[in-house]
């Protein structure tokens, strides 16, 4: 593992107001992007066609990339090329029509897979997926709270694993990525390397002996090498799926990559402020 020098962080330099304001401001930014995008859209991110219905055929054909939406009837929301297979596309439709839509694919080219969603089956899995992600979260706090049995510190980690899932969702928005089945499970990860990494911090402040300080550095020693090294092993993933054309995995490291980097502000900038506070620490 890489040593990192986590005792050279100016913490006595800022104030607990100060440490916190930015992943504060962070945090109001990415709400006030999603509230926007709710207000527009009727949705707090954009779903895909798991959540909304549709059909995504394999198609692989001759016809240029840009000409291949006039070739079909039906409106079409993506044409994207699959690196690893010449002249071969994936391309999306809105329609659940997915007989009509593999006839017409099928006079232009060789259709190599279909996957048809209907719009009742995406409207129940999205309505699961929420109840999922609203499961976890209930229940991660709940285990916060029987962990530390004290308010502060308590909300401190609901808060941070809050914060990691608001910022790589408005992001999200931000660079056009939908929610899927697979940025789903990410967020859900999100929400166990939050609760890792800050739970981490709070047990070595409380619960371990030393001075506040001391124990902070002690648990940024283990905890920062941990995400940097998680982030380092998404960025690669990312990169090389991207390369690959394999659009999940390229979208799972990407938000994973987004809610990483803010873990660790919120952990080592909001969390650490807070514990800070709560122990009546003078800076």
């Amino acid at each position: 593992m890489v040593d990192l020098d986590v005792e050279s962080v100016p913490y006595r330099d800022y104030s607990n107001r100060q440490l916190a304001a930015v992943p504060l401001a962070v945090l109001a930014v990415a709400l006030l992007v999603i509230a926007g995008w709710y207000a527009v859209t009727g949705a707090p991110v954009s779903p895909g066609i798991e959540f909304t219905g549709g059909t995504e055929l394999q198609l692989q054909t001759d016809v240029p990339q840009s000409a291949l939406a006039d070739r079909f009837d039906a409106e079409v929301i993506s044409v994207r090329p699959i690196t690893t297979a010449q002249n071969t596309y994936i391309v999306t439709f809105q329609s659940t029509d997915a007989g009509a839509l593999e006839s017409q694919a099928s006079q232009i080219g060789t259709v190599e897979s279909v996957q048809s969603t209907s719009p009742s089956f995406g409207q129940t899995t999205q309505q699961l997926t929420v109840l999922g992600v609203l499961a976890a979260f209930v229940g991660m706090s709940l285990l916060v709270f029987v962990l530390f049995r004290s308010f502060i510190p308590s909300i401190a980690v609901v808060i941070s694993a809050f914060s990691d899932i608001v910022i790589p969702v408005a992001l999200m928005n931000v660079f056009g990525i939908k929610l899927s089945l697979g940025t789903v499970a990410a967020l859900l990860m999100l929400i166990g390397y939050s609760v890792d990494s800050d739970i981490l911090l709070n047990n070595h402040i409380l619960r371990r002996s030393g001075g506040f300080y001391e124990s902070a550095y002690r648990a940024m020693e283990t905890g920062v090498t941990m995400t940097i090294t998680s982030i380092s092993a998404m960025v690669v993933m990312t990169i090389v799926a991207t390369l690959f054309g394999i659009d999940l995995l390229t979208a799972i490291g990407t938000v994973l990559v987004f809610g990483l980097v803010a873990d660790l502000m919120n952990t080592y900038l909001l969390n650490y402020s807070l514990l800070r506070w709560y122990r009546g620490i003078d800076v």
